[in-house]
Parts: C-alpha cells; sequence; structure tokens
C-alpha cells in the first residue's frame, strides 16, 4: 500500500496516510513465507535472515514522525503453522508537526492456530509538542502463540512529555482477554502522574505471552520487582505491567519478565 500526504480543501497539508502489511503463511517445507511485504513512506519493511522455521521482517523508518496529523498502520497476518518475527530497527519519536491534530498509529493483528507472531518494536518516544494515539487490536485464533512487547516513553532526556493515549484489545477465539485504555501527558485526565499511575515515572510497557499451555497452567500473580507486576489472563494469556525511571530500566525489566514466560526459548 502506497503512502502520501493528504491535503484539505485549502491546499494545506494534513498529514502523511501509510500503511505497511504482512502475511505470513507456511510454506509446505517446513519454513515461512511472505507472500505479501508491502510498505513504503515512512513504513518500509525488510526481511532479514531466518531463524529456523521463523521468518524475520525489519520495520525500517524511512522519515522522521509520526507527525501531528500523521495516520501510520501496520497490519499483520500469520496463518497456519507459519512462525514471524516483527521487530523495528530503532525507536519511533513522535513529534509535534504542521499539521493540525494528533497523530494516529494503528496495530492490527491476525494469527491463526498453530500460527506463531513476535511483535518487539523498539520504544515509542512522545516528544515534547506531540500529540499521539496508538489504536492496537489482536485477534488470535485458540491455538495461536503471540508474544508482544510495548514501551512507551515520555518526551526525550531533559524534556516534558508530548501527550500519549492509546488502547490495546486483545481477543483469543473471539473473547476479549485484555481491554485497556491509558492517557498521561499534557491534556490527559488529571491524576496521570500521580502514585495510583505513573507515579513519576516516564517509561512505561507491557508484555503479553499468550501460549495454549497456559489454559491448563496459568502463570502465577507477581511482583517483578518495585515497577512491574505479573498477572494471569482469562485463558492462555499473561499480562506483564511496569514502569521506570527511564528506557533502559524498562526493557530490563521486560527481558526479565520474557525470560520467566518463555524459558525454554532460545535465539
Amino acid at each position: 500500500m502506497g503512502a502520501g500526504a493528504a491535503h484539505g480543501v485549502d491546499g494545506m497539508t494534513v498529514g502523511v496516510r501509510a500503511t505497511a502489511r504482512i502475511v505470513a503463511r507456511a510454506d509446505g517445507r517446513g519454513g515461512t513465507a511472505l507472500p505479501v511485504l508491502d510498505g513504503d513512506g515512512p513504513l518500509a519493511l525488510r526481511r532479514i535472515r531466518a531463524h529456523g522455521d521463523e521468518a524475520r521482517v525489519m520495520l525500517v523508518g524511512a522519515m522522521s514522525g509520526p507527525l501531528g496529523g500523521d495516520h501510520l498502520a501496520v497490519e499483520a497476518e500469520v496463518g497456519e503453522g507459519a512462525r514471524l518475527h516483527l521487530a523495528s530497527a530503532a525507536a519511533t519519536i513522535a513529534l509535534p508537526g504542521q499539521a493540525k491534530g494528533e497523530a494516529r498509529y494503528d496495530v492490527r493483528i491476525a494469527v491463526a492456530d498453530g500460527g506463531e507472531l513476535r511483535w518487539l518494536p523498539e520504544q515509542l518516544i512522545c516528544a515534547q509538542g506531540s500529540e499521539l494515539y496508538v489504536g492496537t487490536r489482536v485477534d488470535l485464533a485458540p491455538g495461536a502463540r503471540f508474544v508482544f512487547r510495548e514501551e512507551q516513553v515520555l518526551g526525550r532526556s531533559g524534556e516534558d512529555p508530548g501527550r500519549l493515549g492509546s488502547r490495546l484489545t486483545v481477543r483469543v477465539g473471539g473473547r476479549v482477554v485484555l481491554d485497556q485504555e491509558l492517557a498521561c501527558g499534557p491534556g490527559a485526565p488529571g491524576g496521570w502522574d500521580g502514585p495510583a499511575v505513573l507515579a513519576g515515572h516516564r517509561a512505561l510497557g507491557q508484555l503479553i505471552v499468550v501460549r495454549p499451555e497456559f489454559v491448563d497452567a496459568p502463570v502465577e500473580a507477581r511482583m517483578l520487582g518495585e515497577g512491574a507486576a505479573l498477572v494471569p489472563l482469562a485463558g492462555p494469556a499473561a499480562l506483564v505491567t511496569a514502569v521506570a525511571p527511564d528506557a533502559l530500566g524498562l526493557r530490563r525489566v521486560l527481558d526479565e519478565a520474557l525470560a520467566i514466560l518463555e524459558p525454554a526459548r532460545g535465539g
């Protein structure tokens, strides 16, 4: 799908529209094929060396942004028996732009029975003056496997945060196992920086792991250090939520949590 700047009736630029789309299918030879790998503009996709039967794709930011008024989207579909690892080459930085309105970044994911998707992007940074809304919708078959890491940083080093709104919805077999919304930064409802939410921290994130074996052996709820918690979700899912003073501390906590939830995985 192509990308381009949209224009209002007065000829003013109102933001970039771009969608990257990935479809993964079992290739019948024990590997994973990518019949659709389509993205341009600020969302370039690059296939990198596979790891066993797992296809690997890197999302490369070819332009600055998202800027105010931009609408970017990533769509990933994984078929039965296919395995896909999706990552990003660098952090995404939301910036204020000339166009009015917030930027929007949507992620749409679907994984069939026996399929697996690991979506492990770098951090999303909301620079001072930016306005960003992130919407993520995940639809998984009952026998799908899924790993999703989301890391959000409010402001670059030494600057005030931008405004961030997000909604994450995960369904397994059509059943909602997680539906949560977050708003923080200037203009967000009061209390977002208080002790009940971020408690003064500027990095927040979560890790979702869906494995069919969690149905019979759900994870046990526990604290993971001072600023993170692991909880079971309905069905075959587990959620880690964390806050930290900075991006480095947040990544360390989420990496440790992933090692707990996937102890037998190597590479």
